[in-house]
């Protein structure tokens, strides 16, 4: 029998590589391997002699180097050290968090189970708000020197770069998206420019729902992959959910527990659709640069049909209504 392959890193992860290099990082397997869902990375439970379970991650090969997945590493563990409720990476013997194996770097983190937080309650927001506010002091000690950090139009321009050179927006809908970027621009630099200079600090990066966990009324945050330095409304935003009123009332919710804790730029609203608009030119050419792992088609086997292509475009182009619109109210 010929076994089809497509060349790709992960094909070479077995399961029996993913224990070794558990086993080889000091612990004592039992032979029980459960893969959880994770598009990014490889994300597994594995079972331990006599203990509860531990979840390993395999990181995607040439997407962070070693002195940034330390670095982050570093900044959950400054986090955690600082009380913040996060899952910070298992050291080994010799107080390692990252290991190697086949080519692999991979890190071990304890088990953690919950639900994702209802983020419409007021007291959630309120309890996250004050996490968010402790986070971004600790992150403001001191920035990243090898992670890098969120520069919304180059970062934009990447993605669209990336986009327009492929093949997967549809000849006829190519002409609609390169004029709705090009009208996009000015208009994220024009809130820019309004937002003047903010101060950054070290981020969750994506944190949304997905990546809180409540459990015994407690909420963690987890998953720190995306984490950079950027302006703290990053980790806000996208916490945010409805119309623009509703939003504006979580967001005042949210910085009533924040400012607690720390100081908010109330300019850096003027931020939150130039972010959005980013996060969704930037998704799609996720899925692009990603189409080489196999786990992507078959997830996402709509990516590159004109019906995603189309509905992309009218996000953008609800996008460049919003950045018409003026930032988001606090007021009651």
């Amino acid at each position: 029998m010929v076994v089809e392959t497509t060349g790709h890193p992960y094909e070479a992860l077995t399961p029996d590589t993913i224990l070794d290099a558990v086993e080889a990082a000091g612990y004592a397997i039992n032979g029980r391997l459960f893969p959880l869902n994770s598009y990014e990375n490889r994300v597994y439970q594995v079972g331990i002699e006599d203990s509860t379970p531990v979840i390993v991650k395999f990181y995607r090969p040439d997407r962070w180097t070693p002195e940034q997945i330390l670095e982050e590493h570093a900044f959950v563990a400054d986090l955690e050290a600082g009380e913040i409720p996060v899952v910070a990476a298992l050291p080994g013997a010799d107080g390692r968090t990252l290991f190697e194996h086949a080519g692999f770097h991979f890190a071990v983190f304890p088990q953690r189970g919950g639900q994702a937080p209802d983020t419409s309650e007021k007291d959630t927001l309120y309890r996250l708000g004050q996490w968010l506010g402790r986070l971004h002091a600790i992150g403001s000690v001191k920035p990243y020197e090898t992670r890098p950090s969120i520069r919304i139009l180059d970062d934009l321009r990447e993605s669209r770069d990336f986009l327009v050179q492929s093949d997967f927006i549809p000849g006829d809908l190519l002409p609609a998206y390169t004029s709705l970027l090009r009208d996009l621009e000015p208009r994220i630099e024009a809130a820019l420019d309004q937002a003047g200079d903010v101060e950054t600090a070290r981020l969750h990066g994506d944190c949304h729902g997905g990546n809180l966990l409540v459990r015994d009324e407690r909420i963690l945050m987890v998953d720190f992959d995306d984490s950079r330095q950027g302006p703290p409304i990053q980790d806000l935003w996208l916490l945010l959910n409805g119309d623009h009123r509703e939003r504006g009332h979580q967001l005042a919710e949210l910085l009533e527990g924040y400012e607690q804790f720390n100081s908010f730029n109330r300019r850096e609203r003027i931020l939150i659709e130039p972010l959005r608009t980013l996060r969704v030119v930037r998704h799609a050419a996720w899925l692009g640069q990603r189409w080489s792992d196999p786990t992507f088609p078959m997830h996402f086997p709509w990516f590159g049909q004109p019906r995603f292509w189309s509905d992309h475009i009218l996000m953008l182009r609800e996008q460049l209504s919003a950045l018409d619109e003026p930032p988001l109210s606090l007021a009651p």
